[in-house]
């Protein structure tokens, strides 16, 4: 491996990311230069409308110009996986890569979300109730946490979606791999009837789109709730579930789960998570 790396993340309204400073950061740790490039949809006019033509050319240009690596986040997560030259097992039975590994030309997806919302619900909630979880958000991360969320032992997930389909294919993915125990939900407020925690994973809540994914009136204090926006940490979900009694879980804890997860892939060293952690929390107490 080499001793000076350029890395980057792909996605739309990302200039708040604390992903490039979390990775340059460990880098030095381990006595490596890194350089990780922020490449936003949306500071070029008319990118973001123009992102699914514009992605290809982006792989193209990353290669061309030496990167070792890429983070994928909202939209691009499930529509960079055609684009790729092969799959982890992991991204190929979620359908969604963040992370793409760049070695001789060839890139090859990976996903490190569901591990990292795991690991994080392992810390932020050691003793969530999986009886029967909602989980809002059938996209690229949704995809991911729902996998790991049966791995993780829970009984019953609802997914629930704006787009019906997309919930619909996603629930027969999980139950092809974990048997029957996820059902797709068009009713929100039925859904949410009974559940014993509530998994965000929308961009809902980030600065461009801010607002609740559900009517706050569906929050119980017997549910847990975890968020996968982190920009802002607190988002009007979080405020709401602690306003009514909710165990919380923000999305900053899968944001440095999956980070040490995408420093392995990226660079062959185990990342302290620990100190990542502590490293996280400081940028959010400078920010």
């Amino acid at each position: 491996m080499a001793d000076k790396l350029l890395l980057g993340l792909i996605g739309a309204g990302i200039q708040r990311s604390l992903t490039p400073a979390l990775q340059e950061t460990e880098a030095r740790h381990h006595g490596l230069r890194l350089h990780y490039q922020l490449i936003d949809l949306d500071q070029a006019p008319g990118a973001f409308d123009r992102w699914p033509t514009l992605l290809p050319r982006l792989l193209e240009s990353a290669c061309v110009m030496g990167f070792a690596g890429l983070n994928i986040t909202y939209p691009c997560k499930q529509a960079v996986v055609p684009l790729l030259d092969d799959l982890s097992e992991e991204a190929r039975a979620m359908g969604a890569v963040n992370t793409v590994v760049i070695r001789d030309g060839r890139l090859v997806g990976h996903n490190t979300d569901g591990a990292g919302w795991a690991w994080g619900l392992r810390r932020a909630l050691p003793g969530a109730d999986l009886d029967r979880v909602l989980l809002i958000g059938a996209g690229g991360a949704g995809s991911a946490i729902a996998h790991a969320a049966l791995r993780l032992g829970v009984r019953r997930l609802c997914v629930v979606d704006s787009d019906a389909a997309k919930a619909r294919a996603l629930v027969l993915a999980l139950n092809a791999q974990h048997g029957d125990r996820a059902e797709a939900c068009g009713d929100v407020a039925q859904a949410a009837d009974g559940a014993t925690g509530l998994i965000h994973a929308t961009p809902t809540g980030m600065s461009k789109f801010p607002g609740l994914p559900l009517p706050q009136a569906l929050l119980r204090p017997s549910m847990w709730v975890s968020e996968v926006v982190y920009v802002p940490l607190q988002t009007a979900l979080l405020q709401a579930a602690r306003s009514c009694g909710c165990a919380v879980m923000d999305g900053g804890t899968m944001a440095v789960g999956q980070a040490v997860g995408a420093f392995g892939l990226f660079t062959g060293l185990e990342a302290d998570a620990t100190r990542m952690t502590q490293h996280f929390e400081q940028l959010v107490g400078s920010g």
